[in-house]
């Protein structure tokens, strides 16, 4: 025998609670196969859930895009921060700046090995360090660094840090349109769920196939298993097509 199957995206529950919606507005209530109730409640229910879906989409793919902005903000100033400790390293080898100067960024004194700056966390931790150190040098009355200076890597660095808080904005936005139309997607399942049960409830003195036939004309979707499809009904067969 075949089972009936619930939607189990979006778009199928839309599409399960449009048919539904729409038999409720073509039928009096007397030849309608589910309850008055059920079809109030999808009428209440429909806009709120087409808002939701719109809501999150409209979200994650903001989200999606300034995360393509931020992702190129990040490699830009972990760039600038890696270049500009390169410079002091080069300078520092070259005799043109004392092994002590490392220390005003943080960085180990004698050691030229580049810090990590693989995550969002590195990378605002160097570039704050890069930024202070480079100051007190400055008002030390020392040279500073060059190609790139301290202002670029500022920029750069300023520009990314927007671009973090930004984007955490984003994906708090994103988590409560998702919660949100989480908790109406059950609401949505269970309203299904209920419809359909009343379907087949009122056809339910009718043969199987004719009962399946009438049920999938309120959006009701029955699957076949792979070793039931030999011997279908002609109805079946389409109805398997079909799906």
């Amino acid at each position: 025998m075949p089972y009936r199957r619930l939607p189990n995206t979006d778009s199928s529950r839309l599409r399960a609670l449009h048919i539904l919606y729409s038999k409720g507005k073509e039928l009096p209530p007397f030849k309608l196969g589910f309850s008055q109730n059920v079809y109030t409640r999808i009428q209440s229910f429909l806009p709120g859930f087409e808002n939701a879906i719109s809501q999150f989409r409209q979200a994650y793919a903001i989200q999606v895009k300034r995360g393509r902005e931020y992702q190129n903000l990040m490699k830009k100033a972990r760039m600038y921060i890696s270049h500009f400790i390169q410079v002091v390293n080069m300078a520092i080898s070259r005799g043109e700046l004392p092994a002590q100067t490392r220390a005003y960024y943080g960085l180990e004194e004698h050691s030229s090995r580049l810090p990590s700056l693989v995550s969002e966390k590195d990378i605002l931790k160097w570039g704050e360090a890069i930024i202070k150190g480079e100051q007190q040098r400055i008002m030390k009355g020392m040279a500073p660094v060059t190609n790139p200076t301290v202002a670029v890597v500022k920029v750069r660095f300023e520009n990314f840090k927007e671009a973090c808080q930004n984007q955490k904005v984003l994906q708090k936005n994103s988590e409560r349109a998702l919660e949100e139309l989480s908790r109406m997607r059950k609401q949505a399942d269970e309203i299904i769920s209920q419809a359909w049960n009343e379907v087949e409830e009122s056809f339910a003195g009718l043969p199987d196939e004719v009962r399946r036939s009438r049920a999938s004309e309120y959006g009701v979707v029955y699957v076949y298993r792979k070793n039931e499809l030999p011997g279908l009904s002609v109805f079946d067969r389409i109805q398997v097509s079909a799906g």
